[in-house]
Formats: C-alpha cells, sequence, structure tokens
C-alpha cells in the first residue's frame, strides 16, 4: 500500500483505496465521528468567520468557555467559517449525543449562559433558536424548523458553499471525511491532463470573476502552449465594495479552493500555483496557511504526489490592496514584484503570462466548483443552471434588505427571488429601487429587470454582467446620481493611470455629477452654462471610455453613469433642471427652511453656519438667505427646536 510521506491517516489511506471501495470499519467510524454523525460528547459549535468576529463571536466564544468551565460540562468548542447568514451573527450551534444540531442566531456574549442553560437542560429558548440540521438516527428538536425550510436556505443550490459554517476549516480531516481531496487523487491516477480540460469544458463551466470566459477553454490554450514551465494563479484579490464572497468561502472552507487549485495546475501541466490574495484579509491568510501545511503535511502538496510522477507547489503571494490588480495582466504584474498595471492584450496570459510562461488566472469560487464537477461528472454540473449558463452563482447580498449575507443560487433564479425570498425582501417596509451588479464598474437595474434570470447573456442584455458576484440592494432613499457618483469616484481614485481615457476620462466623468449634485455657486463665471455642456457631453464621453480604455476595468468604469441614465434618467433631469433630489441626499440641492412659529432665536444655526447664510436677532425668527446657503445641514443637525426642515 501506497502512503503519505508524513502520516498513515486512515483517511489518506481510504482515499487512496478509492478506486477499489475498500476502507476499514475503523476508517469507517472515524468518517462518520468526523462528519458529526456519531458524537459521544457535546460539541459547540461558533461562528468565527469575519462577519461573526465582527459581530462579537470573540466575545462569544471566550463566553461558552466559562460557561463550560463553571459547569463543569466536558465538550468541543469548533470555530467555523459563516454560513452565509451574516446579519444573523453570531450563530452558536449546539448538538448534544443523540440529538440533531440546533442553531441559535445573533448569541451575542451576554445571551451565551441563557441559550446554554436551556440546550442543556433539554429546552430551547424560542426567542434565539433559528434551525435544526437533521441526521440519521438522531432525535429532532420538536417545534424547531429544519434550516433548508428557512427563506433564506430553500431557495439556495450549495455547492461551493456546502461545507461553509458546518465544518472545522483548520481541520484536514473533516474536509477528507466528507470526500476532500477525491476528485484530485481521482484525476491523477486516472486522467491525462488534455482528458480533464476537455471534462471541464464540456461541463461549461464559465469564469465566476467577470464576463463568464469558458473555462475550459481557457485551460486549453495553456495545456496546448509549449513551454518549460507553466503557472495557475488563483485570483483571490476581492476588491469590489461589498464583495465577500472569496473571504468567506477561504475562511470556511480552505481545503476545496487548494483542491480545486490542485485539478486545475494537473489539467495545464502547471507545477507552480499562486494564490493572490489581499492583506485585507488576516483571517483567510492565516486558514490558508494553515490549509497548505496540512496539506503538504499529508502528501497531497509537494514531490511527486501519491507516487503519480506529479509535483506541485503553493504559494501565497499577499497584494496591497489595488483595485486594478483584479484584472489578471495587472496582477501578474504584482505577483513579478512590479507595479500593478494592466498590460495589452495579446498575448493573453495563458499564452504568456507570468515571468513569460503560459499562466491561467482563475477566481476563487471557479476553482472551488472544479472538484465537484470532477468527482460528479461534467454532464452532473450541466444539467444545473440554464442552457447557456451552467451551475450555480454565489452573491454577497447588502444594503437595503432584511437578511444580509452570502447566497448561492442555481443560474437561472431570478433577482426577484434572492432579494425578496432569500433576503427577505427591503426593510423597514420601504419600496426597492435598484440593485447594483457586477462591483462598482458594473451597472445599476431598476424594477423592471426583478425578474432578470441570473445568466451571464441575460444579464448583458439589460447592459450589466454577472461580475464576482457582489449584490447591493437600494430602498426609495436612495439617490441614483448620488450612487453613480460614489462608484465613479472610487473607479476614478483606483485608476491605475496609464491609459489617458481611464485616467483623464473618469475623472472628467465625476465632475460632472459632481457638478449636477450641486447648485452653481456664481453664475458670473457661467457656472451653469458649464454645467449644463457637461451633460450634454456625459453619454459620448463614457462611450469614448469604454471604446479606448487598456483593459477591462477602463473599458467597464462608464457602466454606473450609463446604467443610470439608462434606468433613472428622470432622476438626472430633476438634478439638472429643477435643481431637486427627490431622496434627499445630495448636499448641494438640499433646501434648508426655518420654521418660525418654532424658532425662538437662540442663534445656534446662526453661529455654526460657515457660509454666513442666516439672519435674524436674537430672540427672533431667523432666516435662510437660499442664495448663499451651500446646504451643508449644519443648522438642521445643530438645532434643538426641531425648527429646521429640509426639502
Amino acid at each position: 500500500m501506497v502512503e503519505t510521506k508524513k502520516t498513515k491517516n486512515g483517511l489518506v489511506q481510504q482515499l487512496l483505496l478509492s478506486d477499489q471501495g475498500a476502507i476499514s470499519r475503523q476508517t469507517e467510524d472515524q468518517i462518520r465521528s468526523l462528519r458529526r454523525e456519531k458524537i459521544d460528547k457535546p460539541v459547540i459549535f461558533i461562528g468565527a468567520g469575519t462577519c461573526g468576529l465582527v459581530a462579537g463571536a470573540s466575545g462569544t466564544i471566550q463566553m461558552v468557555k466559562n460557561w463550560l468551565s463553571d459547569h463543569q460540562v466536558n465538550a468541543s468548542v469548533v470555530e467555523t467559517g459563516c454560513i452565509g447568514l451574516c446579519s444573523a451573527e453570531p450563530l452558536v450551534d449546539v448538538q448534544l449525543p443523540g440529538k440533531n444540531r440546533v442553531s441559535f442566531a445573533n448569541v451575542t456574549a451576554e445571551r451565551v449562559y441563557n441559550v446554554l442553560d436551556a440546550v442543556f437542560n433539554n429546552t430551547i429558548p424560542e426567542d434565539d433558536v433559528l434551525c435544526q440540521f437533521p441526521a440519521s438516527n438522531f432525535l429532532v428538536w420538536e417545534g424547531v424548523p429544519v434550516w433548508t425550510d428557512l427563506d433564506f436556505f430553500k431557495k439556495q443550490t450549495r455547492l461551493v458553499l456546502e461545507n461553509c459554517g458546518l465544518i472545522d476549516p483548520a481541520s484536514i480531516d473533516e474536509y477528507l471525511a466528507r470526500d476532500g481531496y477525491k476528485a484530485f487523487v481521482k484525476v491523477i491516477r486516472n486522467y491525462s491532463s488534455g482528458e480533464v480540460c476537455d471534462m471541464v469544458l464540456e461541463s461549461g463551466l464559465r469564469g465566476r470573476g467577470g464576463a463568464g470566459f469558458e473555462t475550459g477553454k481557457k485551460w486549453k490554450i495553456a495545456y496546448n502552449t509549449q513551454a518549460d514551465q507553466k503557472y495557475l494563479v488563483c485570483n483571490a484579490d476581492e476588491s469590489d465594495p461589498g464583495a465577500f464572497m472569496d473571504r468567506a468561502l477561504i475562511e470556511g472552507d480552505p481545503h476545496r479552493l487548494i483542491e480545486g487549485i490542485a485539478i486545475s495546475s494537473y489539467a495545464i501541466g502547471a507545477s507552480q500555483a499562486y494564490i493572490y490574495i489581499r492583506a485585507e484579509y488576516p483571517l483567510a491568510v492565516k486558514r490558508l496557511e494553515k490549509a497548505i501545511q496540512q496539506a503538504k503535511d499529508y502528501g497531497i502538496l509537494g514531490q511527486n504526489i501519491f507516487d503519480s510522477g506529479y509535483s506541485l507547489y503553493l504559494t501565497i503571494r499577499v497584494g496591497a490592496g489595488a483595485f486594478v490588480c483584479g484584472e489578471e495582466t495587472a496582477l501578474i504584474n504584482s505577483i513579478e514584484g512590479n507595479r500593478g498595471t494592466p498590460q495589452p492584450k495579446p498575448p493573453y496570459p495563458a499564452q504568456r503570462g507570468l515571468f513569460g510562461k503560459p499562466t491561467v488566472v482563475n477566481n476563487v469560487e471557479t476553482l472551488a466548483n472544479v472538484p465537484a464537477i470532477i468527482r460528479l461528472g461534467p454532464g452532473w454540473f450541466k444539467s444545473i443552471g440554464t442552457a447557456t449558463s451552467n451551475g450555480t452563482k454565489v452573491f454577497a447580498i447588502s444594503g437595503k434588505v432584511r437578511r444580509t449575507g452570502l447566497v448561492e443560487v442555481s443560474m437561472g433564479t431570478s433577482f426577484r427571488d434572492i432579494i425578496f425570498t432569500v433576503a427577505g425582501g427591503i426593510r423597514d417596509y420601504k419600496q426597492f429601487k435598484a440593485l447594483q451588479i457586477g462591483g462598482p464598474s458594473g451597472a445599476c437595474l431598476d424594477h423592471t429587470c426583478l425578474d432578470v434570470p441570473v445568466d451571464y447573456e441575460a444579464i448583458a442584455e439589460h447592459g450589466a454582467m454577472m461580475g464576482s458576484g457582489g449584490l447591493v440592494i437600494m430602498d426609495e432613499d436612495t439617490c441614483m446620481v448620488d450612487v453613480a457618483k460614489f462608484f465613479m469616484y472610487f473607479l476614478q481614485n483606483e485608476s491605475c493611470g496609464k491609459c489617458i481615457p481611464c485616467r483623464e476620462g473618469t475623472r472628467r466623468m465625476l465632475e460632472i455629477l459632481q457638478s449636477i449634485t450641486r447648485r452653481p455657486n456664481d453664475d458670473g463665471k457661467h457656472e451653469t452654462l458649464e454645467r449644463f455642456k457637461g451633460v450634454m457631453m456625459l453619454e459620448e464621453l463614457a462611450e469614448v471610455i469604454r471604446d479606448t480604455s487598456l483593459c477591462g476595468l477602463g473599458q467597464t468604469a462608464p457602466n454606473p453613469v450609463l446604467s443610470t441614465l439608462k434606468y433613472f434618467r428622470d432622476e438626472y433631469e430633476e438634478h439638472i433642471f429643477d435643481r431637486v433630489c427627490r431622496a434627499n441626499v445630495c448636499k448641494g440641492l438640499r433646501t434648508f427652511l426655518i420654521d418660525i412659529d418654532k424658532c425662538t432665536g437662540c442663534t445656534v444655526c446662526l453661529r455654526k453656519c460657515p457660509a454666513n447664510a442666516i439672519i435674524g436677532s436674537q430672540r427672533s425668527p431667523h432666516f435662510i438667505v437660499q442664495d448663499k446657503c451651500i446646504g451643508c445641514g449644519i443648522c438642521y443637525d445643530s438645532c434643538k427646536f426641531n425648527a429646521i426642515t429640509s426639502k
């Protein structure tokens, strides 16, 4: 029997014998124990991803340990990643021997004792309980819903996220017990590199980080390019505002990514792989480092893996957080130690990339799909989704919804289902206004697009792109011109500055947006005329930037403006002609009035006004000179008598 270099772990042996299906009774019991299908003492799971820690999970963990010590209870404490329901963090699950695992939401440190006191006395605190996870031969908690029946989960198809929040991300054994690394062992023992490329091409997997280029086709280009060295690069440089898919996946299931990288590297003939991840993700980096070391110790990475003749070395490169390094040629430059600026294409990285060698760059979600495709077959993967977009898509939902977090849905699911079922609809009973998809260079879509399916072509028909998966939801209190200005400000600041259309064009677009979100200060300088001239050129300028920028980021930079002009033109017209912001967000267009019946003449607003726009005497009603008012709102914030209103 073949043994790994540093361990005789039964689960690794089981992987090596998987073709024969021969596993010992001892290994079978070990697998059941690692899958929590058989436990002999209580287990307490605590969501300890970044979102959980921000919500107070560190205090929860310490309080759980204090409770166990105070009550002299022998139990295991497992820190998991995020299951996806970020708005319910900190999440605490309790599994007692012989009973289903039961989950509780928003368990901050001060609530730990109440929850554990109840569960260990076989009662459920109704105010805290979320759901239970059924398992065969375990007793059911009466009156507690099954997790797949919750609105947040029942519309999901969890393939990439299937382990997140359920397993210990720091344990390679738990990953192995759930068929981890089986797909990698399968390919290096049974398939040639070309055959693996063909399987992924047949599956229809498309890149999950941008425009959706066929993954198998990209692999085939690199595979067919002759070179003495090839590279696989995992792009984990997640830089879109509101996006946290890669971070959560790595924190919750790092071995799935490593297995996807290993299979992809074998498919293109690469012996060296890199993970490019931003420094702002310290927890993800820490868990990746540990997972890579475990894979090395188990002989899954390194020299002559399982005597197959294939060797693979995996290295982490930590980036400084530049948005432009999400573009593959800029990312490659950064790994090489150069400034992160894009390069002209062709040649494409799959032909000539890192250190001048054929290089495949895939993002985290794309690679995380690969193990299941190999394990279950390309036909299985192709059966999920639509005719042109197969599999599932992970979205990070943020903004004005009741339930924020990470969701994974089958391609073809409508945005209406995601927003109003999975995310629970708009919070505070407000009206839906827009969804923003595709990152800062994506598009804003209105209510007419709610029934658009999650499909690359269907989304493109509406002037948007799938992007990496950030989904920002906006309500009626949002100003769409202000949203366009925010994203243009972000893109202008993050432009690498290499090409003139992006560097200068985004600056000019930002200036135009700034001009229409404030009143002209001095008409003697023809500011009103300049304002109108800029607006007239806005769409033409956007088209020039899109057609002439060097890289994909510059080419898509005008999208926030073009999409908001398409779907929310009436708001632009209100800002331009009426000088009114209906959402009352644009400070430069706000009108403040003083109610003379409420004003006591205290002079606080008069003294604090930076523009000297308020006049009046002490103990007499004051007035605002509108021609001088700059709409800063300081008077509104400082008035203790609610005498100042805004419109």
